[in-house]
């Protein structure tokens, strides 16, 4: 007597998305607590976007990935947190010369604002194609130029982070999973790149 084949059963397409979207509110919680640490914000990025970049290829991972991620991450990752926090101090003198209403002030600190949001996106693109082994400088470097050449996927990363922005400012608990939203917009506009 022969068996039937049993076909795999396809998630439907809501449900598939859901999924995704509800693996990414998960993922921005795990960011937050990661970044407990105060420096240790580039880790928790790169350990939250490989964990959603296995979740859309349909690979497995979950908690103890993370945290693996995490700590591999984090071996070089904590200098770049660190000098991130250095470049945002500068960027608060700036702004700061911009209120005492010194000469030339509001130039300078609209352009160290854009200079800080630049730097953002730059490390969220870098996060998002992290890899266990990889040297952080190597990716920011190249982050950087991505940064510049793809200013559309620049420009929606910067939406990812203005969705944050917003939850935070109406409910702020809310700013902690939709974190994961930001990443996920980092992974797809790197996922649009390497295929262009």
């Amino acid at each position: 007597m022969a068996q039937a084949r049993v076909k795999p059963r396809r998630e439907p397409v809501f449900g598939e998305r859901f999924a995704v979207f509800a693996e990414c509110l998960l993922t921005g919680v795990w960011i937050a607590v990661a970044c407990l640490g105060v420096v240790t914000y580039p880790a928790a990025l790169a350990a939250g976007a490989r964990h959603l970049r296995r979740r859309t290829a349909h690979e497995g991972g979950g908690r103890r990935e993370f945290v693996a991620d995490f700590r591999a991450a984090l071996r070089g990752g904590w200098v770049v947190g660190l000098a991130g926090w250095a470049v945002a101090g500068a960027v608060w003198v700036d702004v700061l010369a911009a209120r005492a209403g010194i000469p030339g002030g509001p130039l300078v600190g609209a352009v160290g604002l854009f200079a800080l949001i630049g730097l953002v996106v730059a490390l969220l693109r870098a996060a998002a194609v992290w890899t266990p082994g990889v040297s952080w400088r190597g990716l920011l470097a190249d982050a950087g130029r991505r940064t510049v050449l793809d200013p559309a996927g620049s420009f929606l990363v910067v939406c990812g982070l203005g969705v944050v922005a917003l939850s935070g400012a109406f409910i702020t608990p809310l700013a902690v999973p939709v974190l994961g939203a930001a990443v996920a917009a980092a992974v797809a506009v790197e996922e649009r790149y390497r295929r262009r």
